[in-house]
């Protein structure tokens, strides 16, 4: 092999070492960005779910209400508030 073939064999593995390494680079970029999308999506999805368990708890909290409870009880149940002389205390 002679001078110039071997510089000629060096420059051409240089040229693919750097074609590569660029293209790995473009490649990872790529797989960057469309990781940060998948992260933003994912972030929207988490506020939109965290504002949905808040109505939820809203809700919840309007329904096992004392005076829903109460009104469920006379509607449904037909039950009624005792009057003081129907009330007995146990003693222990």
């Amino acid at each position: 092999m002679t001078g110039q073939q071997r510089v000629l064999l060096i420059t051409a593995l240089l040229f693919m070492a750097v074609l590569s390494s660029a293209i790995m680079t473009v490649y990872s970029k790529h797989q960057s960005r469309k990781l940060f999308v998948e992260l933003q999506e994912l972030k929207h999805q988490v506020d939109a779910l965290n504002t949905e368990w808040g109505q939820l708890q809203l809700e919840q909290s309007a329904w096992s209400g004392h005076g829903r409870i109460e009104q469920v009880a006379r509607e449904r149940l037909s039950m009624v508030m005792p009057s003081a002389e129907e009330v007995v205390f146990i003693k222990p």
